[in-house]
């Protein structure tokens, strides 16, 4: 009987050690490549008071 547990002690650790779990980290060959299509477009409104109308003419040579 102890026979048996001289060897299944010993037997037992060797079976814990190999399910131990193992991380391994690679690097990729090729650079990650990450293309991003986005299009922006924005529009502007801009509105003008009569009086100041009169002012930012065409004519006024302000502009």
């Amino acid at each position: 009987m102890r026979l048996r547990h001289l060897f299944a002690v010993p037997l037992l650790g060797l079976l814990a050690a190999a399910c131990t779990p193992t991380v391994q980290l690679a690097v990729p060959d090729e650079p990650i490549n990450i293309n991003l299509n986005v299009k922006i477009q924005h529009e502007v409104y801009v509105r003008v008071d009569e009086a100041l109308d009169d002012i930012i003419d065409k004519d006024s040579g302000l502009f």
